[in-house]
Formats: structure tokens, C-alpha cells, sequence
């Protein structure tokens, strides 16, 4: 399956539209990770720990935008939109969503 940010993919023709399709993931930070990530603004240097769940978040609402497209019989996303939101009373919560249109191209 195709996904991309573009409105259109080079060389194919959109000849259905599916509708918006999203991915939603809600990550937790626990305490260890916490803990972690202070250290390293403590010391200077990047946050491997916050880095690898900001990977994981992204990939999970990507990959649920995508089983939803499929599910209405698209083979294809354009125009993907990826957005991030700290939730939560102490911003310990990581929401990222993932949004496009599902379209059939050929």
C-alpha cells in the first residue's frame, strides 16, 4: 500500500475515493522513562528512551490508518497528515494521530 503526504502519487490515476481514514495511538510514559529522559536533560544529549517511543507511537498510527484503508477496500493514502499532543495532568501522555484520505489508484 501506498502512503504519502502528496495529495496525488506520480504516475497513478485516483479513481475512488474511500473516505478519511485515521490512526490514533495513546502512549503512556512510566516512570522509568521518566527518569531516564530527565537524566538526559540533566547531562545534555538526546532522549533515547522519549526518541523510541515517539518511534513506535508514529509507526503503531500509521500502521492503523493503513489496516482501516484496507478495510474499505483502498490500496492506496494520500495527503497523510502526522500530529503529536502530550495528554494528561502532568503531560505524561503521548497521543499521535495519523490522518489521510484512502483512495483506490491504478
Amino acid at each position: 500500500m501506498i502512503i504519502t503526504t502528496t495529495p496525488s502519487i506520480e504516475g497513478k490515476k485516483i479513481v475512488e475515493y474511500k473516505g478519511i481514514v485515521f490512526g490514533e495511538v495513546i502512549s503512556g510514559v512510566n516512570f522509568v522513562k521518566d527518569f531516564m529522559a530527565g537524566l538526559s536533560d540533566i547531562f545534555g544529549g538526546r532522549s533515547s528512551t522519549y526518541e523510541e517511543e515517539l518511534l513506535y507511537a508514529r509507526d503503531r498510527a500509521l500502521e492503523e490508518m493503513k489496516q482501516r484503508a484496507q478495510a474499505l477496500g483502498a490500496n492506496a493514502v494520500v495527503g497523510v497528515d502526522i500530529d503529536y499532543e502530550v495528554l494528561g495532568q502532568s503531560g505524561s501522555m503521548l497521543m499521535v494521530t495519523a490522518s489521510g484520505t484512502a483512495v483506490v489508484v491504478e
